[in-house]
């Protein structure tokens, strides 16, 4: 018969060895904090329980993990000032109600994520990026034939006529938008 390699409530069990190595008991392979970060992103249920005590080390790990995170010489995410007051709440009356704060303001910061996304894909079609670049074509098109308007070839073609004022108007007004929209996701 197999053995179950998850927990009561369906986390992948992780063992963490003298060594400093991890097992994944579901995988049956030795892993990395690295891996442990991926299973994270990808939304895998786990938990890392000391292979010998079974003290769960969790909790542990993910900080640990956040710590490579924010040392990698990547972008660091959380600044300076919020470390400094997060440090500051440790022996604080408040302390015990900041992992509940945390956790319901991480999860409606996702919540708003979800819906900036989805009223970007609702209103850009599949591709967000699609509807900007459709936009800076066409003012690229407009600053182009502003600029450097096309003699008429020999054949009897007409000249395009220029874009008028308003549509040019309308164009930056939904630049500015998409600026204001990106610049929104980016902080």
């Amino acid at each position: 018969m197999a053995k179950r390699n998850d927990s009561a409530d369906g986390a992948t069990i992780i063992k963490k060895y003298a060594n400093r190595r991890l097992y994944n008991t579901a995988s049956s392979s030795y892993i990395t904090l690295e891996d442990l970060a991926r299973m994270t992103r990808e939304g895998v249920d786990f938990r890392v329980l000391d292979a010998k005590s079974g003290e769960d080390l969790t909790h542990t790990i993910l900080t640990q993990i956040i710590m490579e995170e924010e040392s990698s010489g990547g972008e660091q995410m959380l600044p300076i000032s919020f470390l400094r007051q997060l440090i500051g709440m440790y022996g604080n009356s408040m302390q015990s109600m900041m992992p509940a704060y945390l956790d319901a303001m991480m999860s409606n910061f996702r919540d708003n994520q979800a819906k900036v996304a989805e009223a970007l894909h609702a209103r850009a079609g599949s591709n967000p990026f699609a509807k900007m670049a459709e936009t800076n074509m066409a003012m690229m098109r407009a600053a182009a034939d502003a600029l450097m308007p096309r003699k008429p070839e020999a054949t009897n073609e007409a000249e395009p006529a220029p874009p008028r004022a308003d549509e040019l108007d309308e164009l930056r007004a939904q630049m500015a938008a998409m600026q204001k929209k990106l610049d929104e996701l980016g902080k």
